[in-house]
């Protein structure tokens, strides 16, 4: 059993920056692909980012460039930082852990950027 429990979100002004943690409890964590997911209003969840167990990276195209992801393994904690940050970030974003056919999300954290 895996629980993901994000923080570091909220307002932020445009071309502003953050970062979003996700601290994960389990043993099974740092064999995990984690990723970043984010939800719009209106929109269906798309991929941010994600992380492998090896540290191999994927961003999306709208997040390469602006969008870090990173991993401490000594704390069980993924980080995403974003930067020059848009009023179109605007989102709930999730957390995501996946090893095998064992998969957690965590409760979502609002970020919003105002313009």
């Amino acid at each position: 059993q895996v629980q993901l429990v994000e923080s570091g979100g909220g307002l932020v002004q445009s071309g502003g920056s953050l970062i979003l943690s996700c601290a994960a409890s389990g043993t099974i964590f740092s064999l995990s692909t984690v990723a970043w997911h984010r939800q719009a209003p209106g929109r269906q969840r798309e991929l941010v980012a994600s992380i492998t167990a090896g540290d191999t990276t994927y961003y999306a195209d709208f997040a390469k460039g602006r969008a870090t992801i990173s991993r401490d393994k000594a704390k069980n904690t993924v980080y995403l930082q974003m930067s020059s940050l848009k009023p179109e970030d605007t989102a709930v974003y999730y957390c995501n852990s996946k090893w095998l056919s064992f998969e957690y999300w965590g409760q979502g954290i609002q970020v919003t950027v105002s313009s």
